[in-house]
């Protein structure tokens, strides 16, 4: 989320708690999803180490955030004059209806609704780190709507997204531990999520939803301008209505 007015840094304060694995009884036979989590595990434990290297903590300091570039299309850029004032990790689902008539028919996009986790932090300390989030964090099941904090990460909510309309993505990121604004926006620019994007959870494999740069509408508080949704895992529909039922919805996660 890109606005005129840059949020202070300050000791970087990512804590990554020790998980508790929410896996089933079918867990040992994906192994798709168990190897993004060993790698993320592996990263994560290669960050601890040169972390007790360190003479102090990192900054927080989102001059060091940088906007994930798509090739060969990149998104436009933020504006001139805007500053980065927030990251996260949305987890949600993406909504879809169906003709019960025609099994040909394209599934049509009735919105969203994630709850999204402060990744500021890790934004600006560690960009890899971040980049797989939203994949590791689609491994895990929503247990509700509003989890406490991102699965597998410690990472805590600070804000929500959901559609005030059909054509209006909504931004919520007024929380008691921060208020930074709330930004009902509109879509200026898509581009298609980049070859090897993480294609959805278990059976729901049907692609990574767009990339996306919004701009917010002209009562969004905060002084948010600009958001972008990039780094997206999951959250396509199949292709076709066959077989599916009038209202579905599909797992994903973005940065």
């Amino acid at each position: 989320m890109f606005s005129k007015v840059l949020l202070t840094s300050a000791l970087c304060a990512i804590a990554f708690a020790s998980p508790i694995l929410p896996y089933n009884s079918e867990a040992a036979q994906r192994p798709a999803e168990m190897k993004v989590l060993s790698e993320y595990f592996s990263m994560l434990g290669h960050k601890v180490q040169a972390g007790k290297q360190m003479s102090q903590a990192p900054m927080c300091n989102l001059n060091n955030a940088v906007l994930p570039v798509a090739s060969p299309t990149p998104l436009p850029a933020p504006s001139q004059g805007l500053l980065l004032k927030h990251v996260a990790i949305g987890r949600g689902i993406q909504n879809y209806t169906c003709s019960q008539t025609n099994a040909s028919a394209a599934p049509v996009n009735i919105g969203a609704v994630a709850t999204l986790y402060n990744s500021t932090c890790v934004a600006s300390t560690y960009p890899d780190l971040l980049a797989v989030l939203p994949n590791v964090a689609l491994q895990f099941n929503l247990t509700s709507s509003d989890q406490s904090t991102l699965s597998p990460s410690n990472l805590a909510i600070s804000g929500h997204h959901f559609f005030a309309n059909a054509t209006t993505p909504t931004f919520n990121l007024n929380t008691t531990a921060m208020d930074l604004g709330f930004a009902p926006c509109a879509k200026n620019n898509s581009i298609p999520a980049p070859a090897g994007s993480p294609v959805g959870q278990g059976g729901q494999g049907y692609g990574a939803v767009a990339w996306l740069k919004l701009i917010a509408r002209d009562d969004a508080t905060g002084n948010l301008q600009e958001a972008y949704r990039v780094n997206t895992a999951g959250g396509n529909p199949p292709a076709t209505c066959a077989g599916m039922p009038a209202t579905f919805e599909i797992q994903y996660a973005a940065e």
